[in-house]
């Protein structure tokens, strides 16, 4: 029978066990792992980002992984071509796509198409920070909503890094972030040649333990220790995407006040707790707006059943 579809797409917000599904059904198929995740491309950032471990990575084949250095960036364009070729060289090895993580800017733009970005630029970043720091990120927020209300309308008033970008990208074009999604509206008539599955807890509780949990976690395998060596290579700061990852930018800044010992570890059990949940909330907002089978997280066995139908969709397994 001929395959209805080229790859699968694993999404879901931080913690709903993506990587644990992901990795029960590599056991059981020929498939090959694309990680759709903007922080683990970067090599030395393992514990904050939750990174599979060595012998996880062993058990199937990944992809965009370690690929870049903290100090490079890496854009949801570059993201697009690098996994297309991807896709097309793992199907015709005659192995499944699988696509994890939880980056739905990455999806989409695979999955839509998104044109090119303008590089960062230091200088207007700089004056941004600036007018962050007499007004605030919410007066910024109510800058973007007046320039670009559709990226506006996605974006907590706090979240500085994404309202910053926002902001850069109309100052150096001229013209809103929005428009560079420019194929969402021209979507082809043919059926897609893709299945998205998306893991949503039904209970916002469960998930919010889960992340507690999970960052405790990493504070107790040395994700201190982690930012320490990142901040003592001399290179870095927090105006790189990679510094800016959810619980890397609130230990840096935390560093920057002095704080260590007990009070360090506090300060950062509260913020960054509190700012994953947000990143959580953001990646549930992108879900919903796109086209996707949903299943409770909270449902380890639907959530098998469910990938497993679209393993056979794909051709992979039988019924």
């Amino acid at each position: 029978m001929e395959n209805t579809i080229d790859w699968i797409g694993l999404a879901g917000p931080t913690a709903s066990g993506k990587t644990g599904l992901a990795l029960k059904l590599a056991a059981e198929l020929p498939l090959e792992i694309v990680s759709v995740d903007s922080a683990l491309v970067y090599r030395g950032m393992d514990i904050g980002t939750a990174k599979p471990t060595s012998a996880e990575l062993a058990a199937a084949p990944h992809h965009l992984i370690d690929i870049l250095d903290p100090a490079e960036s890496y854009s949801a364009a570059q993201f697009a071509r690098d996994a297309q070729q991807l896709i097309t060289d793992i199907c015709t090895r005659g192995k499944l796509p699988l696509l994890v993580g939880g980056t739905m800017l990455y999806f989409k733009a695979l999955i839509d198409g998104i044109d090119e970005l303008p590089p960062a630029d230091a200088t207007v970043r700089a004056a941004l920070d600036a007018e962050a720091a007499a007004q605030g990120w919410p007066a910024l927020h109510a800058e973007l909503a007046r320039l670009d209300p559709v990226t506006a309308a996605r974006l907590a008033p706090n979240d500085a890094q994404r309202i910053q970008r926002a902001l850069e990208v109309f100052r150096v074009t001229g013209q809103p972030l929005s428009a560079f999604h420019t194929h969402g509206g021209d979507a082809p008539s043919a059926p897609p040649r893709h299945r998205l599955l998306a893991l949503e807890p039904r209970d916002r509780a469960w998930l919010h333990a889960r992340i507690g949990q999970r960052f405790e976690q990493m504070l107790d395998q040395g994700f201190l220790d982690e930012v320490r060596g990142l901040r003592e290579r001399g290179d870095l700061h927090t105006n790189l995407p990679s510094m800016r990852c959810v619980g890397y930018r609130q230990a840096w800044e935390a560093m920057d006040a002095g704080l260590a010992g007990d009070a360090l570890r506090a300060d950062l059990m509260e913020r960054g707790v509190a700012a994953t949940r947000q990143l959580a909330k953001r990646q549930l907002t992108w879900l919903r707006g796109m086209d996707r089978v949903s299943v409770e997280a909270e449902d380890k066995k639907a959530a098998e059943l469910a990938l497993r139908r679209l393993a056979a969709e794909a051709g992979f397994l039988t019924t």
